[in-house]
Parts: structure tokens; sequence; C-alpha cells
């Protein structure tokens, strides 16, 4: 009887220990942990836009501001808009200094430091959104993109897309070929190689300067992105035509960068945050021009806008050449090269895809 009595105390102690500790975890649940789980971070974002420019200005914050609710303050990100601590073309730059640990913009206006970084934004007569992303995330284009920029210490996710652009604004009527000799005009990246070989000359600038270009005739026209950014920056009222279809970006994939240095002090819930905010962003941008776009461009063909179709010619002309373009600037820098052969490999295979199914439902669709 008494050994029974011992075990029973026992066991009622052991049962209170427990009791007790399970009480503990319950105060404590949710409460930050000592160490790095409650260590913040304060980090600059630099970017190429206009603050809270539609879309891609609105996308970089909202990129911040999910980074500071799902890490509950512990990783801060103060979003400065292009020309506030660096010029919108130095994004690059700066993150690769250590300037800023974060950046935001277009992977091809850095193609004069980095000639493979136009291979990830946009391609002429290329991927749209949905193949980029298939590429980047499912056939090997984020390893061959962390690859190309390790050596500057900059890490780049996808962080946004603005899906089929249009062809641009146009002070002159483009009936054939021949139009485009002379013409100067705003558009970066291979789609602006193309331009040079029609006859054309490129000058770049960023948003903010376009539209006194081209109301003042230093530009004779421009591609910004699309109805939606095109509206905000007012071009339909420095212009007389408005040209489709977006040959020269059927998709542009903008870029989060990373100073890889910064990236190596963050623990690694706070990385799987920004990863997962990136990811987010990417969708959310791309859902935002697909419906922002079609009521920008209603309301500007109610405003009376001229909105034409490039001549089936010169849309063919422009093939031609864009091919031509985009394997020389491969062949011109190894990086691009090796990353060109791969995603030209992939890119046929999604395109035989569509081919075979989603081309002919948009026909039958009509």
């Amino acid at each position: 009887m008494k050994r029974r009595q011992i075990l029973a105390a026992a066991g009622v102690g052991l049962a209170a220990t427990a009791l007790a500790g399970c009480k503990q975890e319950a105060e404590t649940a949710g409460k930050p942990q000592a160490g790095a789980e409650t260590e913040t971070f304060n980090w600059k974002m630099v970017t190429s836009w206009p603050k809270n420019f539609p879309g891609v200005g609105v996308g970089a914050e909202r990129f911040a501001t999910l980074v500071n609710e799902m890490s509950n303050g512990r990783l801060k990100v103060k979003v400065y808009a292009a020309g506030e601590l660096v010029p919108a073309l130095e994004v690059f730059d700066a993150v690769s200094r250590g300037t800023a640990e974060m950046g935001h913009g277009a992977p091809y206006y850095w193609k004069g430091k980095v000639p493979a970084a136009q291979f990830f934004c946009a391609l002429p007569f290329g991927p749209n959104a949905q193949e980029m992303n298939a590429w980047l995330h499912k056939g090997g284009g984020m390893e061959l993109w962390e690859e190309t920029y390790k050596p500057f210490g900059v890490l780049p996710m996808a962080c946004g897309a603005t899906g089929v652009q249009t062809a641009g604004w146009f002070n002159k009527e483009i009936n054939s070929v021949d139009d485009f000799n002379g013409l100067k005009m705003r558009t970066p990246g291979l789609g602006g190689e193309v331009l040079t070989k029609m006859g054309g000359t490129v000058v770049n600038m960023p948003a903010g300067e376009i539209f006194t270009a081209l109301q003042t005739g230093a530009i004779d026209a421009t591609e910004w992105i699309g109805p939606y950014n095109d509206q905000a920056l007012g071009l339909h009222k420095a212009a007389k035509y408005y040209y489709t279809p977006g040959w020269q970006e059927p998709n542009v994939t903008f870029e989060l960068d990373i100073n890889i240095k910064a990236w190596e002090t963050l623990p690694a819930d706070l990385q799987a945050i920004v990863r997962a905010a990136a990811r987010d962003v990417n969708a959310d941008m791309l859902d935002d021009y697909n419906a922002k776009n079609m009521e920008a461009l209603e309301q500007l063909k109610a405003e009376g806008v001229d909105v034409r179709r490039l001549p089936d010619e010169v849309l063919a002309k422009l093939k031609g050449v864009a091919a031509e373009v985009v394997d020389a600037s491969a062949a011109a820098d190894p990086v691009a090269s090796k990353v060109w052969a791969q995603q030209k490999a992939y890119l046929q295979r999604l395109y035989d895809y569509a081919e075979l199914n989603e081309k002919d439902i948009y026909n039958i669709r009509g």
C-alpha cells in the first residue's frame, strides 16, 4: 500500500510539473526569443521610379509594406524614389556598392555593366509574362540570373511584370519601314538596338523626363510601358499616334536587387519573408497591369486618342532584325551567350505548347 501511495504521489507531482511547463509555454508563446529573432534591421530600397508611380512604384511600396508586416517590424524597408538617393538608372550600382541594401528597377537599364541582364528582362518578339516566369522559376532562369549577378555582389529576384506592352507614342506616322530612318525614340534594351539597326536613334531617359522631351521635339517617339502608365505620364497630350502591338517588349520583368553581404546578415526566417514578398509582388503587379491597362485604354480612346496597329510589313521587318540583334548581343558576351542558349531552348518548348494550344484558343474566341 505504501509503495502504491508513493508512486501515486510521484505521478501527481510529474503532472503538476508538466502543467506548469505548459502554462509557461502558453504565456511566452508569440513573444520574440532572445538572439537573432529579436534583432531588427532598417534597410534602404532605391528605385528607378517616381514616388508611388502606378504599377512599378506602387509595387515597390507594396513589397516594403509586406516585409514590414510579415516580419512584425524586424525588417523595415524604406523606399526611395528615383533621384531621392541615387539617379533612376544607377540603382544596380548603388546596391552593388552597398549604398542601399535593396533596389527595384528593370534589368536592361544596366546592360552596359551587365550585358546579360537584359535577357532576364525583355526580348523583342520574345516571351510574355507567363513564359518568362516559367523559365525563371521552373526552367533554370533564376539560377543563371544569380550566377550572372554574383560577381557584382548582388542577389536578384523577379519582382513585378508588365505583360504585353504597346509599341509607343509617335508624332509621325509609321506607314513603312522607311519611316524609322532618322526617328529619335526613347526605348531601352534590345528593342532600342533594333530601332538603331532600322535607322533610328535611341535616346535613353528616366520616366520623369519623357513627357517634356516628347512635347518639345527632343524625341519623335517613345514607348514607356502601356496605357496605365502612359496615361499617368500624360503622353497622350504630347503625341499624335499610339501604336500597337508591343513587339519590343511582350513583357518586362522587374527585379529586386539585394546586396549579398547585407542579405547574409539576415536570419533564415527574414530571408524567407523577403522571397515570399517578392513573389507576391511579381504576381500582383501583373494583375494590376492587366486590369488597369484595359481601363486606361478605354479612357484614352474615349478622349479621341488615335490608336493604330503597325503595318504587317513593318512588323515582319522588325521581327527579322530583332532575331539578328538578340543573337548578336548574346554572341558578344560569354555570359549572355550561355544564358541565351539555355533560355532559347526552353522558350522554344513553351512556344511549341502555346502554338498548339493557347494560340488556337485566342484565335477561335476572336
